[in-house]
């Protein structure tokens, strides 16, 4: 995770185009880089940012300094910005969480697919997934089918942008050999495989399922990032043994903030040029620091295909 490359010169304030009348949704965007990200984007004057997640006091207060940054630069016309209930371990939540946006927005512009969990103990979401790969692949997978025919109608419009941003992560490296074990995800541990493997394996899905999707829908411009090392609440209730004793407390002194780990997706979600459809990147834009796996076209589709077949019956 470190060092960084410094990659493109990418400064929001002055390299980010206006965003007047684009939607934008952000999952995760209570806190962290997600948070990060909005405080951002709301001082180029979207329309409307949805922040997805999962508690409403933390969410509502998240909005609130949002909206106090956004006055204390200001801005003349501040965005509205929206709490969408989301739990990204339930597929009745996220199905909620499509519907209620989509009866009140007729476009999206922006999807950030942003909020995650790391080196989680064993356990399962309500569908039955091990936790880290259900929060962090399928339950955005999910998601995103359920908004893709706003994402396709928006990308119909003239001089449409439409981009989806996965966060991955450098840890996709630490996925086991050979890829995603699909017959092992409805494990809690994976049969036996160490946390920071399934994290790993979680990102490296993130990678393919990006990939695969923008060459499913050319239309839509479909990036993964990795953020860099940042110092945020991920490793809050993780596991980890050895590996966490030794990255835990080098995060504080070696991590960027929210606001300078934030600075890829930013990038990745606005730049006039540079970011093309199918790519992974590392902070800020740099290519060709992907495993072999996630270059994988053929574990891509693979990946693809079980997917839709878990998904393919939820209707919102």
């Amino acid at each position: 995770m470190w060092p960084f490359s410094s990659g493109v010169a990418f400064r929001p304030d002055k390299d980010i185009p206006p965003l007047i009348d684009k939607v934008i949704l952000v999952t995760g965007g209570n806190i962290g880089l997600g948070k990060a990200a909005i405080d951002v984007l709301a001082q180029h004057e979207p329309a409307t940012i949805w922040l997805a997640a999962r508690s409403p006091e933390k969410a509502e207060a998240a909005i609130a300094d949002v909206l106090a940054q956004a006055r204390a630069a200001g801005i003349a016309r501040p965005p509205a910005v929206r709490f969408l209930e989301l739990d990204l371990t339930s597929f009745a939540s996220i199905r909620r969480a499509a519907r209620t946006f989509r009866d009140a927005a007729d476009r999206l512009d922006v999807l950030m697919l942003n909020a995650g969990v790391m080196a989680t103990p064993p356990g399962l979401t309500s569908e039955g997934y091990e936790l880290q790969f259900g929060t962090n692949h399928v339950g955005h997978a999910l998601l995103t089918k359920l908004l893709l025919p706003t994402l396709l109608s928006t990308a119909a419009r003239p001089a449409a942008d439409v981009r989806v941003v996965v966060l991955s992560s450098a840890a996709h490296m630490m996925a086991p050999r050979g890829g995603v074990k699909l017959d092992a995800v409805t494990s809690p541990d994976c049969h036996g495989m160490y946390t920071w493997r399934r994290y790993g394996q979680s990102k490296l899905a993130n990678i393919l399922f990006a990939r695969q999707l923008a060459l499913e829908y050319p239309q839509l411009k479909v990036v993964s990032i990795h953020p860099g090392g940042v110092n945020t609440n991920l490793l809050t209730g993780s596991e980890g043994g050895l590996l966490k004793m030794i990255v835990k407390p080098l995060v504080p002194l070696l991590g960027k903030t929210p606001a300078q780990g934030a600075l890829n997706q930013l990038w990745a979600a606005t730049a006039r040029e540079g970011v093309v459809s199918g790519q992974y990147y590392h902070p800020v834009g740099v290519t060709g620091q992907d495993s072999a796996d996630a270059k994988d076209k053929v574990l891509a589709k693979q990946l693809w295909d079980w997917t839709e077949e878990q998904i393919k019956d939820i209707k919102e």
